[in-house]
């Protein structure tokens, strides 16, 4: 069989290749590399992985060959937790937060998630569409090639199926492919604010079941918190997704340590995500289920809040992703290498350590680890070429965009920085 692309000269060649779909404890560390490599990619999937130049079997007429000039290559990046639909901004909260005004006083002020809710509900479509693009565009240049993204800026059916619609369009125009999630439970809107269980009736009984039937999220999402939706609301919701055939995710134990993470693990959630409050009970129970601990340290870094403690969790056996958390109020940036590099630097991660987070840990948080998160034959044909000389070089050098290629299914959609897909 010929190849369609062949990726020659590659000085470093991660390919996260293992026996498991996701890495724990001391496996975190081991990311196989291969050096002077090639990969070979066949109809949008790796063909072949091999030394040098012997390569000659798989090249035919209309093969081309692209030289990966000795730099470091990865699998594409995966986000697996983000706020991508939008509408609005929060910029006017800034010097609220700086002056150390909790969110919780925001919120119910009026402010965060409400404020966006409100900017979403009066954008078009067409608007929401072209600043989540602007934003895709942006993860793609820093080598991110799959995101997952969630609604819950509507807090009411026509704007969540609004805001989840957007997506999926986005997704068919867009090469960074979409994962998609509910998360109508994201707040309370402000007309029941005394009167949860009457939001929830409609979540469960009218909301839920619509973005089901009309195939726009595959997983859902609650926001458990103090203040928010309670322990006990929270696996309502998500024990009744359960049972409509959603994948379930929960914020949980981001500021006050809830039992969110206890009730994920309870659950089968694929992922429970912020933890930075999760107890040690709670960390061993997700271990013991699978349950990935998806660890959002731009959040912390913004906010000026205490991180997850990731050290701990990685020695309980926990599987542990990185993810952005990009959205306009607690983390408005689409820089996962940062987040890369905040895993170094504050959660005490290994360089090896982060980037098994933000490729094939993160693929497991998502339920994509049988085709991307690694180079392997089979798997889609993601990858990006790093200007770096190795991987210690991504996290040591940080603040700026390491990116200088990026492959999707096999396409280059980024060239020395610059988004270069057909728009």
């Amino acid at each position: 069989m010929k190849a369609d692309l062949i990726l020659k000269n590659i000085g470093k060649l991660v390919t996260m290749q293992g026996s498991s779909s996701f890495r724990i404890k001391e496996e975190m560390n081991k990311i196989n590399i291969i050096e002077n490599a090639y990969i070979a990619v066949k109809n949008g999937k790796i063909l072949a992985i091999g030394v040098g130049e012997h390569f000659g079997n798989l090249c035919g007429e209309d093969t081309k060959i692209h030289d990966a000039e000795g730099l470091l290559v990865t699998p594409g990046l995966i986000d697996s937790h983000t706020h991508l639909i939008h509408g609005g901004s929060r910029e006017n909260e800034f010097s609220m937060k700086l002056n150390g005004v909790p969110y919780i006083e925001i919120l119910n002020n009026g402010g965060g998630i409400l404020s966006t809710v409100k900017s979403t509900k009066e954008a078009s479509e067409e608007e929401l569409y072209k600043k989540a693009k602007k934003s895709l565009d942006r993860m793609l240049e820093f080598g991110v090639t799959t995101v997952e993204e969630k609604s819950g800026y509507g807090l009411e059916l026509n704007t969540e199926v609004k805001q989840l619609e957007v997506a999926r369009v986005l997704d068919q125009n867009h090469p960074v492919d979409l994962v998609h999630t509910f998360l109508g439970a994201h707040a309370v809107p402000v007309e029941y604010k005394d009167n949860h269980k009457a939001y929830i009736d409609i979540l469960v009984d009218v909301m839920m079941p619509k973005i089901k039937d009309m195939g726009l999220a595959e997983f859902c999402d609650v926001f458990c918190e103090e203040g928010v939706f309670t322990i006990e609301e929270s696996e309502y919701i998500l024990q009744k997704a359960k049972e409509m055939g959603y994948k379930l995710k929960i914020h949980a134990d981001e500021i006050e340590s809830l039992g969110g993470a206890e009730l994920a693990a309870k659950l089968g959630c694929v992922s429970a995500d912020h933890l930075m409050a999760a107890s040690d009970e709670g960390i061993k129970m997700m271990a013991q289920n699978n349950v990935v601990a998806n660890i959002l340290p731009a959040t912390s870094f913004n906010l000026n809040k205490d991180y997850a403690d990731c050290r701990k969790m990685i020695d309980m056996g926990a599987i542990v992703s990185l993810s952005s958390d990009y959205n306009p109020g607690s983390c408005p940036s689409e820089n996962l290498q940062l987040v890369m590099q905040l895993g170094c630097l504050h959660l005490k991660m290994t360089p090896n350590e982060v980037l098994t987070a933000v490729t094939i840990n993160a693929a497991y948080a998502i339920d994509r680890a049988d085709i991307i998160g690694s180079i392997e034959v089979g798997k889609k044909a993601d990858f990006v070429v790093f200007d770096a000389p190795n991987i210690e070089y991504l996290m040591y050098h940080f603040g700026i965009n390491h990116t200088k290629k990026v492959y999707k299914s096999g396409k280059l959609v980024v060239d020395n920085k610059v988004v270069v897909y057909d728009k």
